[in-house]
């Protein structure tokens, strides 16, 4: 087989930014396994969990915004010449009252079809990356993707998925709703708790934008871990810094500095109740599974 190279294009809309990923797929009789090299990423910080976690639906000005974004991604698909695009909506489209509706009216205006799904689905194409790669038989792991509507967990031992489940917590919610989410935090212990008391050698894998960003302040090589000192010293050192400050002193875009402090202390309180003393950051996402599973005809 010759070398050959095909674009795809994944959109990950989300509860606190959209993005649209695109990926050359590299193929060649030299290789065992096909290249996936990112071409262009594109995100836009439309928070439609503000809307959702609050009022219970988007809000047409948010809905305008969306409709704007996906032309300009339905444009670039077209420049990049794009072969195939998935689309997927995460927890704050899917409980928006109106989240059917507006995928109606992209779907309209744009031709662009978004397919709203659920957390275990949303997991599922995440563990379809390269997750694997950091999966070591003799350890156990719990795996952490916080998003802003929803934070998955899932539990790796032997080299296999033990146990999964999705909770409705997030960086957007646990800003919009903090009295609310004490309750939350209880089960979210208990299950963490309940599921990982038998298991040894356990480390964390955090997946999502703000685990991403703190790996990067700490300059490590990649593939090391972050141990649970330095990310308790990093949540205190967040605390300290206002908003401004984040932006400033740490080059945080602005609908960063502010979630980024909740999605620390998902992560550290994931470690703490599990008792994991390294969580690795594998830079994995739903666009990167998205990609992968149109490749493979997952998807």
């Amino acid at each position: 087989m010759k070398l050959t190279i095909k674009k795809l294009a994944a959109i990950d809309i989300g509860s606190n930014a959209i993005r649209l990923l695109i990926s050359n797929v590299i193929q060649d009789t030299s290789i065992e396994t096909p290249i996936f090299k990112k071409s262009a990423l594109i995100r836009v910080p439309i928070r439609l969990g503000s809307d959702t976690f609050l009022k219970g639906e988007i809000s047409k000005e948010n809905t305008a915004r969306m409709l704007k974004a996906m032309k300009a991604f339905k444009l670039l698909m077209e420049i990049h010449n794009v072969e195939d695009y998935k689309a997927c909506a995460t927890s704050a489209m899917r409980e928006a009252t109106n989240g059917q509706e507006v995928v109606k009216q992209i779907a309209a205006q744009t031709g662009i079809q978004i397919d709203i799904i659920d957390g275990k689905e949303e997991a599922a194409i995440i563990f379809s990356t390269d997750l694997s790669h950091f999966i070591e038989k003799n350890n156990s792991y719990l795996y952490v993707d916080v998003g802003g509507g929803s934070t998955e967990f899932t539990i790796f031992s032997g080299g296999q998925i033990i146990n999964s489940k999705s909770f409705k917590i997030g960086t957007v919610r646990l800003l919009k709703m903090k009295a609310q989410t004490t309750p939350l935090w209880n089960q979210i212990e208990q299950w963490i708790k309940t599921n990982t008391k038998d298991l040894k050698n356990i480390h964390l894998i955090g997946s999502g934008g703000n685990i991403n960003k703190i790996f990067k302040l700490s300059r490590k090589p990649y593939g090391t871990p972050l141990s649970f000192m330095y990310m308790k010293a990093h949540y205190n050192y967040l605390e300290q810094l206002t908003y401004n400050q984040r932006i400033l002193k740490l080059g945080l875009n602005s609908d960063r500095a502010d979630v980024i402090l909740p999605a620390t202390k998902i992560y550290l309180n994931a470690m703490e109740w599990s008792g994991a003393l390294k969580i690795f950051v594998p830079k994995i996402g739903l666009s990167d599974g998205i990609i992968k599973g149109l490749h493979y005809k997952r998807l």
